[in-house]
C-alpha cells in the first residue's frame, strides 16, 4: 500500500471548490423557488383580476338584488371568493366586483346601463293614442319607427309642407303603450330625494371652503347639502359626489362637474356649462345655451306628486324641461310626468342636439336634433301662436348616428352594459 502526501494548498483549493458548488446550487434552489413563488403570485393576481372581471359579467347577466352583496359560486378552491354588490348612481347601476385569493384581493366597478339590439334599433317609439303622426317642414325620421294605427302623413303649418322624399327612412311598425323602464330604475328616480339627506354627517362638504374636491367611488360618498338656493360659481368636482338643494341648484360656466349628481326641484345650467354629470329635478329643468354635457349624463325630471293644479296650470305655459338652442347632450333625457294636458312638457330648442336616448311619458316639442332613440307620448308644435297635436315640425331624429358602443336607458327585459368604468 503506497501513500501520498497532500500539500495543504491543493486541501484548501479543494475545499474552496466545495464552497463554491455549493453556494452555486444554494443559489439556484432559492432562485427555483423565488421563481415558483413569484409565478403563483403572478397566477393569482391575474386569477383575482379574471374572477372580478366574472363578477362584472354575472351582474350582467342576473337580476341582483338592490343594495345586497351577493357571494357568486365560482367551483374552486376555498380560499377564492367572489363577491358582488348593486346599487344605482342615478339612472345607472353601480355595480362592484370584489375577488380575494388568500391575500390578494381586487376591486372593480361599473356604472350599468342598457343596449339595444344590433339589428332594429328604435329610431321612434310614438304612443298610441288613435292620432296619426304629422310630418311637416324638414322633418326627417331615419330608422325603425313604430307609428299609431292611423299611421303617419305630411302636414302644413304656416304655409311649409313636408319637403322630404319618404314620411319615413325606414321600417314602420305599429305601435302601443309606450315602453316602461326598468322598474329598478324608476324606483331609483322616484327616491333619488331623499336617499342621501340621512347619511353620516363625516360625509358632508363644505362648498364655501372647499372649491375643488375629487372622491373616488371606492371611498365614502361626500355630500353639499343646503335648505336654500344652491349656486355653483367657480368650482370642480369629480367622483362619487352629491350636490343638493331643497330649493333650486344653478351652475354657472366657470363650474367643472364631473360623474357627480344633482338633485333639486329646480335646476337650470346657465350658457355655455360643460361637463359629464346626472341631474335630477322635480319642477323644472333649464339647459341654457350652448351647454356640452359628455356621455354618460343625464338629465330627469320626475314630475313632484304635491304639485297643485294650479301650479301645473302655470308651470306647463311653458315646457318644464328644456333644452335650448346650441346645447348638445350626450347621453338620457328623461321626463315623468303626473297630469296629462295638451302642452308640450320637453322642448328640444332649434340647434339643440341629443346624442343617446329622450323618454318622455307626456308631450313633446321637437325642433333640434336626436341621435339615437325617441320614446313619448306624443309630439307638440307650437307655431304662429297655435299648438298642433301629434305634429314635429323641422325635428331630425336619425338611429344611425348613434354609435352602436351606446349604453343607455334599461328597459324592461334590456340586455345590460358597461356604460363606464369607475375609478
Amino acid at each position: 500500500m503506497m501513500f501520498f502526501k497532500l500539500k495543504a494548498g491543493a486541501l484548501q483549493f479543494a475545499m474552496f471548490i466545495v464552497v463554491v458548488i455549493a453556494l452555486l446550487l444554494s443559489a439556484f434552489i432559492i432562485l427555483i423557488h423565488t421563481y415558483n413563488t413569484f409565478k403563483v403570485q403572478t397566477s393569482h393576481t391575474i386569477e383575482t383580476i379574471s374572477n372580478a372581471d366574472k363578477g362584472i359579467l354575472y351582474a350582467l347577466k342576473n337580476d341582483l338584488q338592490l343594495n345586497d352583496t351577493i357571494l357568486v359560486e365560482l367551483q374552486d378552491e376555498d380560499y377564492k371568493t367572489l363577491k358582488v354588490h348593486r346599487d344605482f348612481w342615478g339612472v345607472f347601476e353601480k355595480v362592484v366586483s370584489v375577488s380575494s385569493i388568500k391575500n390578494k384581493s381586487f376591486k372593480k366597478m361599473g356604472l350599468i346601463g342598457a343596449s339595444q339590439p344590433e339589428k332594429y334599433r328604435i329610431a321612434l317609439y310614438l304612443e298610441n293614442h288613435n292620432k296619426p303622426l304629422v310630418v311637416v317642414g324638414n322633418t326627417r325620421i331615419v330608422g325603425v319607427t313604430y307609428i299609431p294605427k292611423r299611421g303617419v302623413r305630411t302636414g302644413n303649418i304656416s304655409g311649409h309642407a313636408y319637403y322630404g322624399q319618404h314620411l319615413i327612412y325606414g321600417k314602420q311598425r305599429l305601435s302601443n303603450n309606450l315602453p316602461i323602464l326598468n322598474s329598478s330604475v324608476l324606483k331609483s328616480v322616484e327616491n333619488i330625494g331623499q336617499k342621501f339627506i340621512s347619511v353620516d354627517a363625516t360625509q358632508f362638504i363644505d362648498l364655501q371652503v372647499v372649491k375643488s374636491f375629487k372622491n373616488s367611488f371606492y371611498k365614502p360618498l361626500k355630500i353639499f347639502y343646503n335648505s336654500f338656493d344652491i349656486r355653483l360659481t367657480g368650482v370642480k368636482l369629480t367622483g362619487n359626489i352629491v350636490v343638493q338643494s331643497k330649493t333650486k341648484i344653478t351652475v354657472d360656466a366657470s363650474s367643472k362637474l364631473k360623474d357627480v349628481i344633482l338633485i333639486a326641484p329646480e335646476i337650470e345650467l346657465k350658457n355655455g356649462v360643460e361637463g359629464n354629470f346626472q341631474i335630477f329635478a322635480t319642477k323644472e329643468i333649464i339647459v341654457s345655451s350652448h351647454c356640452k354635457l359628455d356621455y354618460p349624463s343625464a338629465i330627469v325630471l320626475n314630475e313632484s306628486n304635491n304639485i297643485s293644479q294650479a301650479s301645473i296650470n302655470n308651470q306647463h305655459n311653458t315646457p318644464s324641461l328644456k333644452i335650448n338652442s346650441g346645447s348638445k347632450i350626450s347621453g338620457c333625457v328623461v321626463y315623468l310626468g303626473k297630469t296629462k294636458n295638451y302642452k308640450a312638457q320637453v322642448l328640444i330648442d332649434d340647434k339643440a342636439t341629443i346624442v343617446g336616448e329622450v323618454y318622455c311619458n307626456q308631450n313633446l316639442e321637437l325642433l333640434g336634433k336626436v341621435y339615437g332613440s325617441l320614446f313619448t307620448s306624443g309630439f307638440v308644435a307650437n307655431q304662429s301662436g297655435s299648438a298642433y297635436q301629434n305634429h314635429i315640425y323641422n325635428g331630425t331624429i336619425n338611429i344611425n348616428k348613434l354609435p352602436e358602443e351606446y349604453i343607455g336607458l334599461e328597459f324592461e327585459n334590456s340586455k345590460k352594459g358597461i356604460a363606464k368604468w369607475l375609478y
